[in-house]
């Protein structure tokens, strides 16, 4: 007789039970990852404009904030918006994120660009030499004037309150210089007056509003621009905003303001938009020499559509993981919950019912045996020949040989012998019957 077949576990039903549990929980992982976005990338790239303009200094100041953050922005300059948007819509470019100037530019819904917000005012300065004072662009007629570079947001706003003054596309006198160009030429008398689209923090404004002998006009018809051109807003610099103890300006000077945008590829990463609306409240929510504390970041003009992320963010603070855990930790977390869902729904289940299949189908071997041992219990009632009796007696050892060569884990042994001794029953039952019939039938 051979011995029992007996092991701890059966490594074979557990593989049978279990694999195609993994294989459904796997596939749960998979069709999750398909819902998951990859992570924010850590290299970002900024279009900003002129190097050592506004733009560019306000780009430095969110470089350092988002290195805290394990992100590197880098900062590309350029000649200013309309250069800024051919980056972002250029399949061959690899900017991420640009400063635009508002009313440059406008984009339908389907656009591939979104704004982040409008960030602050950037007023148009008119710096002029000589003795008159100007307040009207009227009196400029005859002049030179540096309307800003070539197909920059400047010169397009430029020309724009030119020709509303009554000046023409075509005046030989409206020059294309811009920045430290304009800046010299204004300084030597080569031009009379110059344009300038910036935030006050921008080096040269900085520099053109202590220069002597260059003024800076304030527009009395501020408020009839505004009206002409929707993207405009009338703001004030007041007496002695620059510079207290020089008292600079000397008076309250109007001026006529776009705002800028930040704008980025829709396609941005939505955690990293998210860290950019907490990058632009932190250095332009505060109160400024023209807004005032809270005003930005803010949606004011419909250039391009909104960045639904930023204006979540604008409304209702950082992302609920972001307010307590730092950023990258706070992505992971959101990401593998994603992935979690499949662990609670499908294996927490699996893991529980494992256990029950598993004895299901080692208590199966022995049932099966149990029906045919009722089976033959039966024939054994209906047979009455000897030859009957040897072949049943036959079946009956292979019954129990078969019982004892199966593989049983040592935890199901109780009911081994339980079928043992039921076998040991049944051959009873057989023994019975035989002596019940040679009694009956008794050889002569």
């Amino acid at each position: 007789m051979k011995r029992f077949n007996l092991s701890k576990i059966s490594l074979h039903d557990l593989l049978v039970v279990g694999l195609p549990l993994i294989l459904l929980v796997a596939l749960g992982f998979w069709m999750a990852s398909r819902f998951v976005q990859p992570g924010p990338p850590h290299h970002v790239v900024i279009s900003t404009g002129a190097a050592g303009g506004a733009y560019h200094v306000f780009a430095e100041r969110y470089r350092d904030i988002l290195a805290k953050n394990g992100i590197t922005l880098e900062l590309r300059p350029s000649s200013g918006s309309i250069e800024n948007v051919g980056r972002l819509k250029s399949d061959d470019s690899d900017v991420d994120i640009a400063f635009v100037q508002a009313g440059v530019v406008h984009e339908d819904e389907d656009s591939e660009l979104i704004s982040l917000g409008n960030i602050y005012y950037e007023p148009v300065w008119v710096f002029y030499s000589g003795t008159p004072t100007m307040d009207r662009l009227t009196q400029f007629r005859g002049k030179r004037i540096a309307t800003g570079g070539e197909s920059s947001g400047t010169q397009l706003l430029a020309l724009q309150l030119l020709i509303a003054s009554g000046f023409t596309t075509d005046d030989p006198n409206l020059l294309t210089l811009s920045g430290d160009a304009a800046l010299a030429a204004l300084q030597k008398g080569d031009v009379n007056a110059v344009f300038f689209i910036a935030a006050p923090e921008a080096p040269a404004i900085q520099q053109l509003l202590q220069v002597p002998g260059i003024k800076l006009m304030s527009f009395t018809q501020a408020e009839a621009y505004a009206r002409r051109v929707p993207a405009l807003s009338v703001v004030t610099l007041p007496e002695g905003g620059v510079d207290l103890v020089n008292n600079i300006p000397a008076h309250d000077t109007l001026l006529i303001a776009p705002t800028a945008h930040l704008v980025a590829r829709a396609k941005l990463h939505p955690a990293l938009i998210t860290l950019l609306a907490k990058v632009l409240k932190e250095v332009h929510g505060g109160p400024g020499l023209f807004g005032k504390n809270g005003e930005f970041p803010a949606f004011r003009d419909q250039d391009f559509p909104v960045s639904a992320d930023a204006e979540r963010y604008y409304k209702s603070g950082p992302p609920f993981l972001q307010r307590y855990l730092p950023f990258w930790l706070a992505v992971f977390v959101d990401r593998a919950f994603v992935m979690v869902i499949p662990l609670i729904v499908l294996l927490i289940p699996a893991l529980r019912y494992m256990p029950t299949l598993y004895a299901w189908r080692i208590r199966s071997r022995i049932f099966r045996l149990y029906g045919e041992l009722k089976f033959l219990e039966s024939e054994i009632r209906r047979q009455h020949t000897r030859e009957a009796a040897l072949d049943l007696a036959k079946r009956l050892d292979a019954i129990e040989e078969l019982a004892n060569a199966r593989p049983i884990p040592l935890s199901y042994t109780g009911e081994l012998y339980e079928l043992r001794t039921h076998i040991n029953l049944v051959r009873g039952v057989l023994a019975r019957a035989t002596t019940e019939q040679r009694d009956l039938n008794p050889v002569t």
